[in-house]
């Protein structure tokens, strides 16, 4: 089976490499970054297409890494090049979080194209990508999921079938949301205990061993402290992905304060250059005579 991919920037790469690890056959990749794509390629030993339609031309399965609506709206169906040209009989599987209405509009038009998609969203960083321990959430028709399903037990040590297109986007995006509500307040409670002058191994410790525990905790209570905000998770894409959710719920009537102060907590550090930060940088904004204005720097 031909493996393409669209979009080898930290998870897309660790996924193919992963796949090829595993004895799959990676046959092209495309990124915006054509340097990036072309570097990947000569590690992997696949070409570098020029056009999305030659990744898909290359391959019977496409796996798309990319950004955001728009980003994946401009793969499928920008005029001239996209990934529908020689697309029938293939397999497309969508891995960014994305808004649900886009997953389901993608559904459609693969169908019109003789295609077929499938979206699996990652909970999961780059490590796991590398180690073939991804978190999956699947969404769309289960013919798609059942082909797609052992290339997916390579990559990922939870594969959950959600439902319908759109379905698997919507639970993706409440994790996320709630990590970054989760996230927001680890770095209060931080901060608090930092300025109040305790001392903050034993405070996460404590932490862990009551109601304040979370995988957040885990995953960045000791890079708060530290201030080491490698990416892994970037700031950027934790505004975008808590927009997701509140979108979610304004289009039903459901107030979110919590969800909504969190989205604010990141558009300032998007806004103040900091988007790039791993989510963890979230504590720059708390902790006392660290970062104050867009002046500063982390």
């Amino acid at each position: 089976m031909n493996i393409g991919f669209v979009g080898v920037g930290r998870m897309g790469a660790n996924m193919a490499r992963r796949l090829k690890d595993r004895q799959f056959h990676i046959t092209a990749v495309y990124d915006i970054n054509r340097a990036r794509a072309t570097s990947i390629a000569a590690e992997l030993g696949c070409a570098a297409g020029q056009d999305l339609s030659e990744v898909t031309a290359e391959s019977d399965v496409i796996f798309t890494v990319v950004t955001d609506d728009n980003a994946v709206r401009q793969i499928f169906s920008a005029t001239g090049d996209n990934l529908f040209v020689n697309g029938r009989g293939k397999l497309f599987i969508n891995c960014e979080t994305i808004s649900p209405r886009v997953e389901i509009d993608l559904e459609k038009l693969a169908e019109e194209a003789g295609a077929q998609t499938l979206e699996a969203c990652m909970a999961s960083s780059i490590t796991q990508a590398r180690e073939g321990k991804l978190y999956l959430m699947c969404g769309g028709k289960e013919e798609a999921f059942r082909k797609a399903e052992p290339i997916l037990k390579e990559l990922g040590s939870t594969i959950r079938f959600i439902g319908k297109a759109g379905q698997a986007a919507k639970v993706k995006a409440l994790v996320n949301m709630v990590m970054n509500i989760n996230t927001a307040g680890l770095a209060e409670g931080l901060a608090l205990g930092a300025a109040l002058g305790l001392d903050l191994e034993m405070l996460r410790q404590v932490f862990s061993q009551t109601g304040a525990a979370s995988r957040v905790l885990e995953t960045d209570g000791e890079d708060m402290q530290n201030r080491e905000h490698s990416c892994f998770f970037s700031a950027a894409h934790a505004a975008k992905d808590s927009g997701i959710a509140l979108d979610l719920a304004r289009n039903i009537g459901l107030d979110l304060p919590l969800a909504q102060a969190t989205k604010e907590q990141y558009d300032r550090m998007v806004k103040e250059g900091l988007g790039e930060l791993d989510k963890s940088g979230i504590a720059e904004l708390t902790f006392k005579d660290r970062h104050k204005h867009s002046g500063d720097h982390v």
